[in-house]
């Protein structure tokens, strides 16, 4: 009973959203074409700029972001196979940089059910032993300092990947976050929520689908 004046107060940020359905969601979304519009329209994005792809797959949106911006990218994919087929698309292009591993919370190994782009290590039994990188680890190591764009759809462990740039405040250096919210991880709703009231503190909401894309665009 505790937990719904505080998700009440919450979903106060994000009213456009409370009654439609996932499916209706989703219908809307794909009404819009946002894999093709949406997810690929950034204004301020250049040749200069530093964009993070968190579950690259196949890399078919850091291929459609390159072409757009020729921009630096970094594209995280710990599935081995999808990794190998992703360095090989990019084996040409310096720009983009291709990491056999997965950005978490803190540096760990873990199983994963590789289920084409819906591999997870939250559901299922895992089948392949991948890495995860801590992110702030990662950015230190690797002297970045800002980044203009990134995607995060890694199945479940955006929630707490988010946490913990959050909470470290890595977040502020990140000028766009495109996220996709899970809703089959234990409590998505409340922890969506709260992760959405401590990220409008920084950024501001710019297009939301709940549960299918959302981006949040740095004050």
């Amino acid at each position: 009973m505790k937990k719904i004046p505080f998700l009440n107060a919450v979903r106060a940020l994000f009213p456009n959203n409370d009654k439609k359905t996932h499916k209706q969601t989703i219908a809307s979304w794909f009404q819009t074409n946002g894999d093709e519009t949406l997810r690929l329209q950034y204004e301020n994005l250049t040749r200069e700029s530093t964009v993070f792809d968190l579950g690259g797959y196949k890399g078919q949106w850091s291929s459609d972001i390159f072409a757009r911006y020729c921009c630096e990218i970094y594209c995280f994919e710990p599935v081995r196979e999808f990794a190998a087929a992703i360095e090989e698309k990019f084996s040409r292009n310096p720009k983009i940089h291709v990491f056999p591993f997965g950005l978490a919370e803190q540096t760990k190994s873990a199983t994963i059910l590789t289920d084409a782009d819906g591999s997870s290590i939250f559901t299922g039994n895992g089948q392949e032993n991948i890495q995860l990188v801590q992110a702030a680890s990662f950015f230190k190591e690797n002297n970045i300092k800002q980044i203009d764009l990134i995607k995060i759809n890694i199945e479940g462990g955006e929630y707490d990947l988010l946490d913990h740039l959050i909470e470290n405040g890595a977040i502020t250096m990140i000028n766009n976050l495109q996220i996709q919210f899970h809703n089959f991880f234990p409590e998505a709703e409340q922890r969506m929520r709260t992760i959405q009231a401590n990220l409008s503190r920084t950024h501001r909401i710019t297009w939301q689908y709940e549960f299918v894309w959302e981006n949040w665009k740095r004050k």
